[in-house]
């Protein structure tokens, strides 16, 4: 059973808007945040939006700081990252993770589970 399940992307132009969801299947375990990930061609993964599931406490990268929304639907175990004002720069794959702990910074974790990713083009 795969443990996290992405859906939403797609190609918009810039300035526009999309929803990526992710659904955590029973099998996760014991996590304490979900978080959103993404990687560009040539470059590392990185953390952008991270959710620490007892207290609501979410974490921003700064390059999304203002334009991106991470949410979490506990009813049907979905993980959401509504992403406005998108630039051509957030294009890359995103993933969904969960683990135990992550920094405010997002830049050191423990991460349990990813998912397949989900691919997010913005155009010029």
């Amino acid at each position: 059973q795969v443990p996290l399940v992405e859906s939403g992307g797609g190609s918009v132009q810039a300035g526009g808007s999309l929803r990526l969801s992710c659904v955590a299947s029973t099998y996760t375990e014991n996590i304490v945040f979900m978080a959103w990930f993404r990687q560009a061609p040539g470059t590392e993964r990185e953390g952008i939006a991270a959710l620490y599931l007892g207290s609501g406490t979410t974490y921003y990268a700064d390059s999304v700081k203002g334009r991106f929304t991470i949410s979490r639907d506990n009813a049907n175990n979905t993980l959401y990252l509504q992403m406005n004002s998108l630039k051509p720069e957030d294009t890359a794959t995103y993933y969904c993770a969960a683990g135990k702990y992550i920094t405010y910074d997002l830049r050191r974790h423990q991460v349990n589970y990813w998912g397949q990713g989900t691919q997010v083009t913005v155009s010029s």
